[in-house]
């Protein structure tokens, strides 16, 4: 009976997570490039954005790109949600035959919410470009003088804190499941 109680406090505590994680900026990236020709420098900022997972979705959405924003969306977004909405509805309906069923299905597409383990891997990747930065040097002559022209770009991205209650909302939300489920198969004797 505990497992079951403490699932369910688990899954609303993720939920709280989850929330903050979608909609907080999950990384920031900021690319700039410098050229410097004779001591002197221009430095212009090429990318410098935050985004969150929603954010994401709404950029590749507008920027044409359906099939990604819509797995995201579904990964990250509505398979959460909805494995949130069985467990808690499975809570309140105890030793049915319907809370069967429903913990039945979340655990099929319990495989399916490790997709958004997979969203936060990706952005991990993102995030390991981190201090990139290259430089050319050109060698020109202006009106017989010779000048050097350097150009140099830096890539810095950061974990944004969207990123922390994501990992967290997956963590938490996997072990009040699991807890939900256990409490289930393994009900009290009395």
């Amino acid at each position: 009976m505990i497992k079951r109680h403490l699932g369910f406090a688990f899954n609303v505590l993720a939920l709280g997570l989850f929330f903050p994680g979608i909609l907080l900026p999950m990384f920031s990236l900021n690319m700039e490039m410098a050229a410097s020709v004779g001591g002197s420098t221009l430095s212009s900022a090429l990318v410098d954005k935050e985004l969150s997972i929603m954010a994401t979705i709404d950029e590749l959405w507008h920027d044409q790109r359906l099939l990604v924003a819509f797995l995201i969306f579904l990964f990250s977004v509505i398979i959460p949600l909805v494995k949130t909405a069985l467990v808690t509805l499975a809570y309140f309906q105890p030793g049915t035959r319907l809370a069967s069923k429903l913990y039945e299905f979340v655990a099929q597409i319990g495989k399916w919410s490790m997709a958004d383990v997979f969203v936060i891997a990706i952005f991990l990747a993102i995030l390991s470009t981190n201090h990139a930065e290259t430089t050319e040097s050109h060698q020109f002559s202006v009106f017989g003088f010779k000048m050097g022209l350097d150009i140099s770009t830096q890539t810095l991205s950061n974990v944004g804190t969207g990123f922390y209650f994501f990992a967290a909302y997956c963590v938490v939300s996997l072990l009040g499941t699991q807890l939900a489920l256990w409490g289930h198969r393994n009900p009290p004797t009395s």
